[in-house]
């Protein structure tokens, strides 16, 4: 007899001598039992589960597939980065912010734009009314961005910066105001967000059509593997997928058919592979469903690993990694009993860590009510530091990894995700699904699965809709001043007086002539902003030429 036919025989003993006599007398809490992708979670995980696993799709750390982790020392060498975002109001304000948390002990910056500057509109255009500064840092200009960096030094801090349909603007300033502090483009490190496919799916700051926002990414690529090797091109996001309603499944599957989309892409436009793919980097949630994340993570990388090698063919090591940015979920914090958050980020930290993030942000308690205070800031904080020093989950490497439920996981969520993938593909593609409307349509039906369980109380929310008390209305919240919008029109004009505006006239011309062609825009970007041309300027002369997305209607 087999040791699996042994086992298999155990298993049934056990269940019919100690399990139906358990469930005769008890029974179990509910009749099944689902994990957040809606799979079933079985009553018990045994090797039964993962005999055909071979070792070889596990590896060693540092090693393909990468499913135990892209560094060989993982966080025995270093910790995560420790990446707070933030931006609020002015530059002014935002700078302040930053150097709290630098002081507090966070290792990264992650910016935080707001509404207007996402959408690639100044300050004092009519549309940006009521929004300037409300959900992130107003940035028209470089000045802002010189304001917003004055005294952090660019080439010691990693920055992140979540940006997308204007992603070129924003790193041009970035790398302008390095240049004014004497920092070389080679020094930079960072990511900036660049992900425009998630944006006609899930979030919404799109502004030019498919074909131009691809071009402006290739653009980026390809300036950047000759300019700022060092910077994360793209952080290719599952997160907003997430956040929009989509199962754990779904965020792996269509974040790595978008990631395949933007490789397409840059091979089109006469890339290799192997210039441009190690400079990709990930963005992903961590949810509540602690075993389900880690196994997501896990099944993540070796199903990008294999993409990269068997699909693309590329060659270096380096290629083949997905590394990515891990931020706490927004969507599963309550407004009700705030402080019930914090245990929330916890759980959430740790299945990032356990997964192996290579930085990670954690949300704040008070963040579905406002914008942060530097008190809960503080404490998202904390927590990230007390799991890296404290629970020892980060002193050995994939700690979970032998697991038969987690590993059992990664190969179910590996397998589920690839079935998508290839669905895709069958589509045309990711930007075709997106036009076809594909991926909306499934987010839509996962989250409204979600919404109805919550509200059926087949899924419990603790202090929403069980354990719930009266609560007082919450106090010492964040407030953005509403003068915010009226100041910041006033310092445009003011900079608008003072500049070379025929210097800034002629880059304008420039930047429009090299859109009808095919050049790289990166370099007239790079000359228009250093004459203080603003962002809605440079965006209009954009918009002007590649014109404005339109989202598909959904029936």
């Amino acid at each position: 007899m087999s040791c699996n036919d042994k086992l298999q025989d155990c298993f049934k003993k056990w269940e019919e001598e100690k399990l139906e006599k358990a469930l005769s007398r008890f029974g179990e809490r509910k009749p099944q039992f689902l994990s957040g992708s809606n799979e079933e979670v079985r009553r018990l995980y045994t090797p039964l589960d993962v005999e055909d696993i071979n070792y070889d799709d596990l590896g060693f750390p540092g090693q393909y597939p990468f499913t135990r982790g892209v560094q060989p020392t993982m966080y025995r060498g270093k910790f995560w980065t420790m990446r707070m975002y933030a931006g609020f109001a002015t530059a002014e304000e935002s700078n302040k912010r930053y150097k709290y948390l630098i002081d507090q002990g966070s290792m990264g910056l992650s910016v935080a734009f707001d509404l207007p500057t996402q959408m690639g509109y100044d300050s004092d255009d009519s549309i940006s009314e009521g929004e300037v500064g409300k959900v992130g840092v107003a940035i028209d200009s470089l000045e802002d961005m010189e304001i917003l960096f004055d005294g952090i030094p660019l080439d010691k801090v990693s920055t992140s910066m979540t940006i997308n349909a204007p992603a070129s603007v924003l790193l041009a300033m970035y790398i302008a105001v390095a240049q004014k502090q004497g920092v070389g483009m080679e020094k930079l490190r960072g990511t900036i967000q660049n992900d425009i496919l998630k944006e006609y799916v899930a979030r919404g700051t799109y502004i030019f059509p498919t074909k131009p926002s691809m071009r402006l990414i290739t653009n980026i690529f390809e300036y950047c593997s000759e300019n700022v090797p060092k910077w994360n091109t793209i952080s290719i996001s599952g997160y907003h997928i997430r956040e929009a309603g989509s199962t754990a499944i779904q965020e792996v599957a269509f974040t790595l058919s978008n990631g395949i989309a933007y490789v397409n892409a840059a091979i089109d436009a006469g890339l290799n592979v192997d210039d441009f793919a190690p400079r990709l980097s990930f963005f992903f949630n961590a949810h509540n469903d602690l075993f389900e994340e880690v196994g997501k993570y896990r099944a993540a990388r070796r199903l990008w690993a294999k993409i990269m090698k068997e699909r693309f063919g590329a060659k270096k090591e380096k290629s083949l990694m997905l590394k990515f940015h891990t931020q706490t979920g927004g969507s599963t914090l309550t407004a009700q009993q705030p402080e019930n958050n914090i245990v929330r980020v916890a759980i959430q930290t740790l299945a990032a860590v356990m997964g192996g993030t290579q930085s990670l942000h954690t949300n704040s308690k008070d963040e579905a009510l406002a914008l942060p205070t530097e008190d809960s800031v503080r404490t998202a904080l904390r927590t990230q530091q007390i799991v890296a020093h404290e629970s020892g989950v980060a002193d050995t490497i994939d700690p979970l990894a032998g697991s038969y439920y987690v590993e059992s996981l990664t190969n179910k969520i590996e397998k589920e995700a690839m079935k998508l993938i290839e669905k895709i593909d069958a589509l045309g593609g990711s930007p075709n699904a997106i036009d076809k409307g594909y991926m909306q349509q499934e987010i839509m039906e996962s989250a409204y699965r979600y919404q109805k369980e919550i509200e059926n109380d087949e899924r419990v929310i603790v202090g929403m809709n069980k354990f719930k008390v009266e609560e007082e209305a919450p106090k010492d919240l964040l407030r953005v001043d509403p003068s915010v919008g009226k100041r910041k029109c006033e310092k445009l004009k003011e900079l608008k007086d003072r500049r070379d505006n025929e210097l800034v006239k002629k880059n304008l011309e420039d930047l429009k002539k090299a859109c009808k062609s095919d050049e790289n825009l990166m370099p007239y970007i790079l000359d228009a902003v250093n004459s203080y041309a603003t962002l809605g300027e440079i965006c209009g002369v954009m918009r002007e030429e590649f014109g404005e997305y339109k989202q598909s209607v959904m029936i």
